[in-house]
């Protein structure tokens, strides 16, 4: 190969574009990015950056004396790939010619319906919705956070550090329960609760109020909570619009094998945008967290070298972790398909805990809170060879 376009300009693709050069690729490299801004951390925005703690110089991944030889192309997004000609297509009537392409392209926040155009609503994905956020959490007031994920929780935390008055809805019986599973997702929750976060379950949102700015959610049951604030964190959805009709093979995002590869030669994945193969399970998984766009591009762009000669190894069981009221959490592995989660160690009532999820008696899961000693001995236990 003598080019490479990398498409994507957050973590995983800039993760990728180190790992060309580390594995030993010495010709072309074009990053794009829809966004300005080089790339950043992710991570602290709903948390340290959102208090006022860290600045923006702070949140750089990339190194002072950094050189990766790339063309940077920012500010403008791919908008269709045509793998024929080797060619991207890119918003602003560009096009770049490439051998190889990693797909890196990320999630976007979903919104509400009805909520485009109303001021005091927000998502937070970008470093963009970040400094409006963190703008308007310091006039205080009172804040909605519609989700109960780990990015609704994280903000709840924050703001309600900073003084506001915090209320989280869920639609679900429990929050977290996809990622931890109904008892532990309820054991972690309870942490809003501890710190006067009120908490809203089971019932969902059926629109906003306010004329120019929200002052109001309404809720299906007939309830209304004011608001001066609100954040709707109900998850995201891959950015891989631009591909149909590529020929990528597309299913929750982009379709891959354990090493990332797509259905096009010469074509790879990575990062919040890419649903590999996990041999473990036997089935395909999208895994938006931190970890895996920076572990799991040096298997693909192996796999874009070497043409799928080298055998796929078996990805890393996914990490993720999260700050919440001064609890640390942390979660390795898959909750879904446990039969079985025990406390190892610790108690709920004092969120310190150490839970291991199992099917059939065998370890797939395990969830620190305040426990990095023993999670962290869990974790590599789930990560060692099949």
């Amino acid at each position: 190969m003598r080019t490479v376009a990398v498409v994507g300009a957050s973590l995983a693709g800039l993760s990728a574009a180190r790992s060309l050069r580390k594995q030993g690729f010495d010709g072309g490299l074009v990053v794009i990015g829809d966004e300005l801004h080089r790339p950043y951390d992710r991570p602290p925005l709903s948390k340290e950056f959102l208090a006022g703690t860290l600045g923006e110089p702070e949140l750089a991944l990339e190194t002072d004396d950094e050189d990766l030889r790339a063309e940077w192309l920012l500010g403008t997004r791919a908008v269709a790939l045509d793998h024929a000609e080797r060619t991207l297509r890119l918003a602003d009537g560009r096009q770049v010619r490439a051998d190889g392409f990693v797909i890196a392209t990320g999630a976007a926040a979903r919104t509400l319906p009805g909520s485009a155009g109303l001021a005091g609503v927000h998502t937070l994905r970008t470093l963009d919705d970040a400094r409006a956020l963190r703008d308007e959490l310091a006039l205080g007031g009172r804040l909605v956070v519609i989700g109960g994920g780990f990015i609704g929780a994280e903000v709840a935390s924050t703001a309600r550090a900073l003084g506001l008055e915090v209320t989280v809805v869920e639609a679900a019986p429990a929050p977290l329960a996809g990622p931890l599973g109904e008892a532990m997702g309820a054991v972690v929750s309870a942490l809003h609760a501890d710190h006067g976060v009120a908490l809203l379950c089971g019932v969902g949102v059926k629109g906003l109020s306010g004329e120019r700015r929200v002052d109001a959610v309404l809720l299906e049951d007939g309830r209304t909570l004011p608001a001066d604030i609100v954040v709707v964190g109900v998850g995201a959805r891959p950015n891989v619009e631009w591909l149909e009709g590529s020929g990528v093979a597309l299913h929750n995002g982009v379709k891959c094998g354990a090493d990332g590869r797509t259905s096009l030669a010469g074509v790879v994945a990575v990062g919040d945008c890419a649903n590999w193969y996990d041999p473990r399970a036997g089935l395909h998984r999208r895994v938006e967290h931190w970890t895996g766009a920076r572990e799991r591009p040096d298997a693909a762009i192996a796999a874009l070298l070497a043409g799928g000669a080298v055998a796929p190894g078996v990805p890393r069981p996914p990490y993720f972790w999260s700050d919440q009221y001064g609890v640390k959490i942390q979660f390795a592995g898959h909750a879904a398909g446990a039969d079985s989660v025990t406390i190892e160690d610790g108690t709920p009532d004092e969120r310190n805990v150490l839970a291991v999820y199992r099917r059939s008696g065998i370890p797939v899961a395990v969830l620190g809170m305040n426990q990095p000693r023993l999670f962290t001995r869990w974790r590599k236990h789930l990560a060692a060879p099949l």
